[in-house]
């Protein structure tokens, strides 16, 4: 019995093809019902994320198998595959490792994060659910999390901020402690600045203001995000409440200021205020970071921050690389197999 996969990911195809394959969570029972009755499948999961749609099979006809994959593949999203097709296919050692790679975080756009191994819990869980998996498989992704669980525990794969959202939120735990206490205002209502605002309500910040040159603009996100909308003109009477203050505007010139600040901080000497500038041109006037008290950090002070976290994360790769050999060699004295030659299926195949 060999274990395959067919696949394509944000590395072998952009997203307007990887969404012509997805399979939504509302199709899923019945297409892993449908795949497992293609000639050559014994077993099979399908897991369907915005970054990845991977088809894995247990098969004694690799061969058969990994047509009837990319068969079912076509026909179910109704496109005809272009030469390159965007597939990868792996059969035999490379589909344990490439599996023992996605749920680690190797796979993944950001090195090392964890969302993508409860997506493939979940993914298989459905699977078992639908009585498309047995024995081959059931051992094939329970090894898989156990590799991905002690690549978490022996390795730093996930330390490391690697985004200007979780730098700010590292940040804001360094300055402020716990931020349960915190009061935060918004200046502008950007991508980047609302993805940072939600990074910090997810470690549990008290309060949240919101406030843009457009008031319904400001009153849409702060509804969205459970926060307050004030006026624009209102906020430099507000500085002295917060403790968190992220701005990013299309202002041409500075919006928070050095006149403004000072007279904030020494009316509260003892309470910090971090402010994050995601403007470019920049919002707060670098002498603010000069005010006692004051800690500023600009988008590009972020990024490097960020930067630094992705570097250590990658020095961890090889590292986890050894563990996932071992789970290899393990699996394959488990599942009693020889190293397999490649299926003779011949298909186009984008390395991911």
């Amino acid at each position: 019995m060999q274990i395959l996969c067919l696949g394509l990911s944000h590395r072998s195809a952009p997203v307007d093809v990887r969404e012509q394959f997805a399979v939504p969570e509302a199709e899923l029972t019945t297409a892993l019902a449908a795949l497992k009755e293609m000639p050559g499948i014994a077993e099979t999961v399908i897991v369907s994320t915005c970054n990845r749609v991977e088809f894995y099979a247990a098969a004694s006809d690799p061969e058969r198998a990994m047509c009837s994959l990319l068969q079912f593949a076509t026909e179910r999203s109704g496109v005809v595959p272009t030469v390159p097709e965007p597939f990868f296919a792996h059969d035999g050692t490379a589909s344990i490792q490439h599996l023992f790679r996605v749920v680690s975080g190797l796979e993944s756009m950001v090195i090392g994060e964890t969302e993508i191994l409860g997506q493939v819990k979940k993914a298989y869980a459905a699977a078992a659910a639908a009585g498309s998996t047995s024995r081959n498989l059931n051992k094939f992704f329970q090894r898989a999390f156990n590799v991905a669980k002690e690549v978490r525990t022996q390795t730093s794969i996930t330390r490391g901020p690697v985004s200007v959202g979780s730098v700010t939120v590292d940040l804001a735990e360094k300055i402020f402690g716990k931020l349960s206490s915190c009061h935060v205002m918004i200046l502008g209502a950007g991508e980047t600045s609302e993805l940072t605002a939600r990074a910090l309500l997810s470690r549990g910040v008290k309060t949240l203001f919101v406030a843009n040159r457009t008031h319904e603009r400001a009153v849409a996100l702060a509804a969205e995000m459970g926060g307050e909308a004030i006026h624009f003109e209102e906020c430099d009477s507000r500085y002295h409440e917060m403790d968190i203050l992220i701005s990013s505007t299309a202002a041409p010139h500075y919006v928070v200021t050095h006149e403004k600040i000072a007279p904030v901080m020494s009316r509260r000497p003892s309470r910090p205020l971090f402010l994050i500038d995601l403007a470019v041109p920049r919002d707060i006037e670098p002498s603010v970071n000069d005010v006692e008290g004051a800690y500023l950090y600009d988008i590009d002070s972020l990024r490097a921050i960020a930067q630094q976290g992705m570097e250590v994360r990658k020095q961890e790769v090889l590292h986890c690389e050894q563990i996932i050999a071992r789970h290899i060699d393990e699996f394959h004295q488990w599942l009693g197999a020889s190293r397999p030659e490649a299926p003779a299926c011949q298909i186009p195949v984008i390395d991911p």
